[in-house]
């Protein structure tokens, strides 16, 4: 098992997002217990080019403080919405023995969407802790109704296993220990 923290960026990690103080709540229940049972963490930041304020050396293309990676933990950069964007990246979970990917972070209807279609086309076993995404209103849809429509219609059963973030810590128990590093 492989735990993908995606775009926790501090650009878009505020109060704006649904349900932000659970998200974070909730994230960080995922990372703590997945150090603790030495699963490996993978931090994946979204960069949009030089120019837009969401780019290397932009204070807000930098990781959350809330749920910075710790120095031993790899961080890839994508350009695309979905992680497997990044070749590096998706050579090294391709190479994984064991095809369960958890994945949290942001935004649910963007690169958490695409990362979850990506690794189900892959073959990965996809596992989404509720509470661990997120998303901003939009013209459409409120947050609540966004996450809602990902977490509770359009990704169970189809492409990913949306569980509690106590199952999901069950599940790293029974993976205790794999992490090669």
């Amino acid at each position: 098992m492989v735990l993908l923290v995606i775009d926790i960026q501090k650009g878009i990690t505020d109060n704006r997002l649904y349900n932000f103080d659970g998200f974070i709540r909730e994230t960080k229940k995922v990372i703590d217990a997945a150090r603790a049972k030495n699963i490996e963490i993978i931090y994946v930041q979204h960069d949009d080019g030089p120019g837009t304020g969401f780019s290397v050396g932009d204070e807000d293309y930098e990781i959350a403080d809330q749920v910075a990676p710790s120095e031993h933990e790899k961080v890839y950069v994508k350009t695309i919405n979905s992680a497997f964007g990044n070749e590096k990246l998706s050579q090294h979970l391709q190479e994984q023995e064991d095809k369960r990917l958890m994945i949290v972070g942001l935004q649910t209807n963007f690169c958490i969407d695409a990362t979850v279609k990506s690794a189900f086309e892959r073959g990965f076993k996809v596992i989404i802790p509720k509470g661990t995404n997120s998303t901003f209103d939009n013209d459409y849809m409120n947050g609540e109704t966004t996450y809602r429509y990902y977490n509770e219609m359009m990704w169970p059963e189809r492409f990913a296993q949306c569980v509690s973030v106590e199952e999901a810590i069950i599940m790293m128990e029974r993976n205790y220990g794999t992490r090669d590093n």
